[in-house]
């Protein structure tokens, strides 16, 4: 498929001659159309040297790497969450060109003025400071020219190479298409910023109000919606440090003071895990840089183009997972991961419950504050690699976003402590879960649904009482896994039918042959009927060889 790979187009050349110069031999190989083999990677500064090398597209895919330890092991993971491309601004005359093609009016007349040094530069986009006509302060973030295509390109690419990979036994284990596709698809969600602004809106919305901190105390960028399309999004400029660079010294940043170090960190907390456990969709990019520190003492959340999503059912699963994990309960872990799982080999339940009793014994003599949570999360989806259970891709960002989170807030407070702080939370989940946010209109509905059982039940009894004395009661009773077994009794049958056929010619054959001195008619038909024997037999004992099973 891919034999002249380095002849159709100079970006193929490239990848090629970048994977040649670092020493890839398992990729070298199948670039140049050999047979693809079990796939190896390359030490992990290796492969983060090819993909930034690569360019933007490739970095992007590193770091959606990053967020599945149930892939790759530790030290791939830790080598590709610090993967950033290099990537210079582009020139203010191409950025330029692309918001005039994006607005609907002079450029003049919607922007007072814009800076043309931008405040950062991605592999997707790049942000400039401006201020509108009416003096309002705005970040306009601008997609680099021409990176649609770039992306389109690499991402056909991915899928042959993909493709290949699928033929090994790894590659149809972790369903390579399918992560590619995963890729394509989370990429394409950057390239569309109208999807980014929806998302800010929608979060903003969800953190406006809360049972576990002040709302007041959380601040995300308003969007311009009549400024904001595909290519260019335009929101409030806030005017803040990223949150670890804080002067905390400084008057303009607060006070040096524990405390209010100690009240952002258990801020933070509990803004995500209110997304995680009750309104199920997340900011998926809680680095030092995505968080800002303002001059009132406020939190603002920034860049939202990587989201996570967790349905009900996994919100429950997650919720009593960390409680296990709190109470170093291995059996429960080793139950609640294959609840999670999507889809699984056989499984030996003793040895998983055995891998997770011994990690969680390294915590048995510790003090609750010694525990890394998010390290311990990382190690078990570790453990259901190990086992082939095949967890959902947003476990992955799920434990990265955690991983962030308490990075951040043990740079603020090295004597923080995530599980000390997320048990009363888990206690109010699970108190709302039971009684809910409104326990009067539950009960309500609740005795509703009773009363409408209680007035179904007679007639709905009566009806069956009604088909059991009538001898109309049917039973519909599906067995999984007989469809194989039939197809193999279905085949044994027509070979079984066909010998029998062929026995019964043979034997017709014969007689007719015996007749054949009173008629010589009688010669032919007997030699054309041995023919047809021999025939049905050849082709009976063909099918028998060719399908393994002769013995």
């Amino acid at each position: 498929m891919l034999s002249s790979l380095a002849q159709t187009s100079s970006r193929q050349r490239k990848i090629v001659n970048v994977v040649l110069r670092h020493g890839w031999g398992y990729m070298r190989g199948l670039l140049l159309g050999g047979k693809p083999e079990e796939p190896s990677l390359p030490p992990p500064l290796v492969l983060c040297n090819i993909l930034v090398e690569l360019g933007p597209v490739y970095v992007k895919l590193g770091q959606l790497l990053s967020t599945r330890p149930d892939l790759l092991p530790p030290s791939y993971i830790e080598a590709l969450t610090s993967l950033q491309a290099e990537v210079p601004p582009v020139a203010w005359e191409a950025v330029e060109t692309v918001i005039r093609k994006q607005l609907n009016q002079p450029l003049e007349q919607i922007f007072a003025t814009i800076h043309h040094q931008p405040v950062a530069a991605g592999s997707i986009a790049q942000t400039h400071r401006a201020t509108l006509v009416d003096q309002r302060e705005v970040a306009v973030k601008i997609q680099r020219p021409g990176i649609d295509r770039i992306v389109e390109q690499d991402i056909r690419l991915l899928r042959g190479l993909a493709r290949l990979v699928n033929r090994t036994q790894m590659g149809r284990y972790y369903n390579l298409v399918s992560i590619v596709e995963e890729f394509a698809t989370a990429l394409r969600a950057e390239l569309n910023f109208t999807q980014e602004a929806s998302y800010t809106d929608l979060l903003r919305r969800n953190l406006s109000k809360s049972y576990w901190f002040d709302p007041q105390q959380l601040v995300l960028p308003e969007i311009h919606w009549d400024l904001t399309s595909e290519k260019l999004l335009v929101m409030e400029w806030l005017n803040g440090v990223p949150l670890l660079l804080a002067d905390w010294k400084g008057a303009t940043y607060g006070g040096n003071t524990k405390a209010e170090r100690q009240a952002i960190a258990n801020l933070l907390v509990r803004a995500y895990f209110q997304q995680f456990y009750i309104d199920g969709i997340f900011h998926a990019d809680p680095h030092p840089g995505n968080l800002f520190y303002l001059p009132d003492g406020r939190i603002a959340l920034i860049d939202f183009g990587l989201m996570g999503r967790l349905d009900p059912r996994t919100q429950q699963i997650l919720i009593e997972l960390i409680l296990a994990i709190a109470n170093l309960d291995g059996k429960r872990c080793s139950q609640l991961t294959l609840d999670l799982a999507e889809s699984t080999t056989p499984v030996n339940l003793a040895l998983l419950q055995n891998d997770f009793d011994r990690l969680l014994r390294r915590y048995y003599n510790l003090n609750i504050a010694e525990i890394n949570f998010s390290q311990l999360t990382y190690q078990m989806l570790q453990i259901a690699h190990k086992h082939e259970i095949r967890l959902p891709s947003n476990m992955g960002l799920y434990a990265k976003t955690l991983a962030n989170l308490e990075g951040v807030t043990r740079q603020l407070d090295p004597d923080f402590n995530l599980i000390e702080q997320i048990k009363p939370l888990m206690a109010d989940l699970f108190r709302q879960r039971l009684i809910g946010h409104a326990p009067l209109q539950d009960l309500l509905r609740a005795a509703l649904d009773i009363k409408t059982l209680s007035l179904d039940a007679p007639r709905q009894l009566e009806m069956l009482l009604d088909r059991v004395t009538s001898e109309t009661l049917q039973w519909n009773v599906a067995v999984r896994g007989l469809e194989p077994f039939r197809r193999t009794i279905d085949g044994v049958g027509n070979r079984l039918t066909f010998g029998i056929v062929t026995a019964a010619i043979l034997i017709g054959a014969a007689m007719i042959f015996s007749q054949a001195p009173s008629n010589p008619i009688f010669y032919w038909v007997s030699g054309i009927l041995f023919v047809l024997a021999s025939l049905i037999g050849l082709w009976l004992m063909i099918s028998m060889i060719r399908s393994g099973r002769v013995k």
